[in-house]
């Protein structure tokens, strides 16, 4: 805000008022040529105006005294509302200075421009936390479409699943379909269980792609659910399938919840950013009803309309939300560390020689829904040597070259894609009690050993099949490992000092259920 009046960086004088009443000059002599002003402790009004006033003519030839304190340089903000302290030489005071001076005055549009911005910080306060990343707010717009159209899906699903209890069972008893609609419950949440339990790891290491995956399950499920009036005989069957895929995606949405929220929370606000999400779903979840009940509205006349809203509605509810569950996830940027996202930043490291964001990682990862992602050549995996692949004589010098010093060995392994394409790749074996910077170490080598080979392509291409050469060649391939370890080593601290600078969780690593075996060293 700017005061009504002004103090210039060196003088204590300050401009006359473009008004002055004529009761203040009731003089007899004539009005002096020139005005020296001195400050006077301020009068604090709604309108913030000073009080101004002048010396008399004989004061003209003094040094004007020091002037006293006015507008301190601070300024508080509380739930939009912006007060700046003042002091008056005896007392200090707080006083709204949002708007500056004219913001007081009766003006139509600006008080309606100061309620909606107040209104909205209100707004924003209540369902926004107070410390989250910048990325959040894009999320929540996504957020908002995905629960409103889903929230009024599954009430159109809901409401077909009555309609088809009471024409498939209309001469039974109220038990029978109590008891159908409680085995549809039980076994649903059987599956969840199962799902649970069978792809706990994958809810880390997998994030993204298990959350979109289930959401399309779910989906489905309310189109499942839709049909059943269509079938009222087969209702258990349908409602039992449709509730076990409802039950896998909740059991998803609630394992992964936490991951995200963690993603977004800036200072250790976890909880708050959880319950400002129950707020937010809640709330969403809400409008999605009353967008549910004013279709049934519009419709209520007809009964014909009303049994055809939802397949109607469906494949259009359904693309909206699906598209705002994906273009949410995009805005999603995890911290913590996975193989994948270890080898995007490694590889960045090497090529370009800096550290990437997690934006900037969380771009490149994508979610991947379909699995089609290349890896590229010479793909880096992390686990042990499968005997049924086929496994080169040269992966079994370099295991027996081990020793017990070792956390961890890198060898070639042949491996076949899902069209029996024949392709080569790096394995990286880990040792039990490898800590998180052996593995990020073993990486960081073999993305090394990686580079090495694509620069050489041609001259390593049929090491594989070195035949009488496999003594030249295990010593050509041991010497390669250790130029790249030595990189590794050189590289390590600085790699580590710039993930720890960009916000990456460097402490642990999220490994899949096969990245997780480990070997142990056997000195016989």
């Amino acid at each position: 805000m700017q005061s009504a009046f002004y103090t210039a960086s060196n003088s204590h004088q300050f401009p006359l008022p473009r008004k002055i009443h004529e009761t203040q000059f009731t003089a007899q002599r004539p009005f002096p040529k020139k005005l020296k002003t001195c400050f006077k402790a301020p009068t604090f009004t709604n309108s913030l105006r000073t009080s101004i006033g002048y010396e008399p003519e004989e004061s003209l030839g003094k040094e004007p005294g020091p002037a006293k304190p006015g507008r301190l340089p601070v300024v508080i903000r509380r739930s939009g509302i912006v007060s700046r302290y003042f002091w008056d030489g005896s007392s200090l005071q707080l006083v709204g200075v949002d708007g500056g001076a004219e913001s007081f005055s009766f003006n139509f549009e600006d008080g309606f421009r100061k309620l909606y911005r107040i209104c909205s910080l209100a707004v924003r306060d209540f369902f926004i936390p107070k410390q989250v990343s910048g990325n959040y707010m894009d999320y929540v717009k996504w957020k908002f479409l995905h629960r409103v159209f889903s929230s009024a899906l599954q009430v159109l699903a809901t409401q077909a699943m009555f309609r088809a209890i009471g024409i498939g069972y209309s001469r039974s008893l109220p038990a029978a379909a109590a008891l159908n609609w409680l085995l549809k419950e039980g076994l649903g949440r059987l599956s969840r269980c199962i799902y649970t339990a069978s792809l706990a790891s994958a809810f880390d290491t997998n994030l993204k792609r298990v959350r979109f995956s289930t959401s399309v399950l779910f989906s489905l499920s309310l189109g499942v659910e839709l049909l059943t009036p269509a079938f009222p005989q087969y209702f258990l069957v349908l409602a039992s399938l449709a509730n076990m895929a409802k039950q896998i995606s909740l059991a998803c949405y609630l394992a992964t919840g936490s991951a995200v929220h963690r993603s977004f929370a800036i200072a250790d606000n976890l909880g708050e950013v959880s319950a400002k999400a129950q707020i937010q779903t809640v709330c969403f979840d809400n409008l999605g009803l009353l967008l549910a009940a004013l279709l049934n509205m519009l419709f209520k006349n007809s009964q014909r309309l009303q049994t055809a809203l939802p397949f109607f509605v469906y494949p259009i509810f359904s693309v909206i939300d699906l598209f705002a569950i994906y273009q949410g996830l995009k805005h999603v940027h995890l911290q913590t560390l996975t193989k994948d996202r270890l080898e995007i930043i490694l590889n960045t490291w090497i090529e370009l020689g800096y550290v990437p964001a997690p934006a900037e990682v969380s771009k490149e990862e994508g979610i991947d829904f379909l699995r089609s992602k290349d890896k590229g050549l010479w793909p880096i995996r992390i686990g042990y040597l499968d005997p049924k692949n086929q496994i080169p004589e040269l992966s079994m010098m370099t295991m027996c070259s081990t020793s017990g010093e070792d956390y961890y060995f890198i060898s070639m392994e042949i491996f076949y894609t899902r069209i029996r394409s024949r392709r080569q790749g790096i394995l990286i074996c880990v040792r039990e009690g490898a800590s998180t910077t052996d593995i990020v170490m073993g990486l960081l080598q073999a993305c090394y050993i990686r580079k090495s080979l694509l620069m050489n392509k041609y001259r390593w291409e049929n090491l594989f099949d070195a035949g009488d050469e496999l003594e030249s060649a295990l010593k050509e391939w041991s010497k390669l490992i250790e130029e790249c370890k030595c990189r590794a080593q050189c590289n390590m601290c600085l790699l580590n000092k710039q993930m720890l600078t960009l916000g990456w969780a460097t402490k642990n690593i999220l490994l899949s259920s096969q990245e997780q075996i480990r070997y142990s060293f056997v000195d016989d």
